[in-house]
């Protein structure tokens, strides 16, 4: 494994009525598990081949087994009050850790592949950052040569804004960026149907 390089997943611990809420108001709690256990396989596949160190932090516990929990993942939790303290605090992690280029990424993404997260790493080789936008308005991936507090705290998440307010914070902070080719997320029964990865059946 490349020991300067550290891919960071974010993952919610998979538990009827905690995940995929706003799906799960169309199909129910149980099917919306049964998505995001198909999203988290996904990612587990995209993971396991990327040449870089691997941490994969949990919402609420550590659990005993999971599909994440595997040779080559480092399981740790989260910690901080909104979305934005915990990726900041898995962040400043890494670098306190000595990685020098840190991609984080969550299990909502169904298009990612491995080529995608080694394709952010390269472009950290080249800029200070880098954002993988969703077709949301949202990113799927972020990754950083140094710890930039201010792309996190203080802000709002799950709007349609997200990727429009980090990337102009990145160049009020004058930090030179690259965005990687937009792909869907699985939020909605919108996104779900537009996704083919479980069809609903009638």
């Amino acid at each position: 494994m490349n020991c300067q390089r550290l891919l960071i997943i974010f993952t919610k611990n998979p538990e009827a009525g905690k995940v995929k809420t706003r799906l799960a108001s169309a199909i129910g709690d149980e099917k919306a598990l049964e998505i995001y256990h198909a999203l988290r396989q996904v990612t587990a596949r995209a993971t396991r081949k990327v040449n870089a160190e691997r941490m994969v932090f949990f919402s609420d516990f550590i659990p005993s087994s999971d599909l994440f929990i595997t040779e080559g993942f480092t399981a740790r939790l989260q910690e901080g009050r909104d979305l934005g303290e915990r990726m900041l605090h898995a962040i400043n992690t890494g670098f306190e850790e000595g990685f020098q280029h840190i991609v984080l990424i969550g299990t909502d993404c169904y298009e990612l592949t491995s080529a995608i997260i080694e394709s952010a790493f390269l472009a950290l080789r080249r800029t200070e950052a880098v954002i993988g936008p969703a077709t949301d308005g949202g990113f799927y991936l972020i990754g950083l040569n140094r710890n930039l507090p201010e792309l996190f705290l203080e802000r709002e998440w799950s709007t349609p804004e997200v990727l429009e307010t980090t990337t102009a914070r990145l160049r009020q902070l004058g930090v030179a960026y690259e965005l990687l080719p937009e792909l869907s997320d699985i939020d909605t029964i919108e996104d779900l149907k537009k996704s083919g990865l479980c069809p609903l059946k009638q």
